[in-house]
């Protein structure tokens, strides 16, 4: 992709991976730049996946945020889930709080002391007792994901 496309990107397209982005400052700008990128596609002969394919959109979700004018935002969709969460008892609910918390982990200081006593409970050979520590730590976890600000847009 990044060999494809390489005379493009940062001026009307960004990529990720095998997904990319086409922008431009008005439609008709957007326009022209999404003609040479599909050009550019039958060239080489590209496959795109017409499901995952999203065309003149203002904003979209990038990797569990959302990306506009405004800038990075919290996907909503995914802190709702997390917000209405009930204290976890047993380890494989535990493994999936931790699995969504996790995906921010690096906005949230000190994540890993704070959930350290959830942690432990997915330790081998450990009774599971989800005792007041475990409550506290979930509890504040829920209360940082939650609460803005969550992220800060790029400097």
């Amino acid at each position: 992709m990044l060999s494809i496309f390489s005379d493009m990107i940062g001026k009307c397209m960004e990529i990720f991976m095998d997904d990319f982005s086409v922008f431009g400052e008005s439609f008709d700008e957007c326009l022209n730049h999404l003609q040479h990128v599909l050009e550019k596609c039958i060239e080489k002969k590209l496959v795109l996946s017409w499901e995952k394919s999203h065309f003149m959109v203002k904003e979209g979700v990038v990797l569990g945020h959302i990306v506009s004018e405004r800038g990075l935002e919290v996907d909503r969709a995914k802190i709702d889930i997390i917000s209405k969460m009930k204290p976890q008892n047993l380890v494989k609910q535990i493994r999936s709080f931790l699995g969504h918390a996790g995906y921010y982990k690096k906005f949230i200081q000190d994540f890993l002391k704070i959930s350290k006593p959830l942690t432990m409970l997915l330790s081998k050979d450990v009774t599971f007792n989800f005792d007041e520590k475990c409550f506290e730590s979930f509890s504040k976890i829920k209360r940082l994901l939650t609460e803005a600000p969550i992220l800060q847009a790029p400097d």
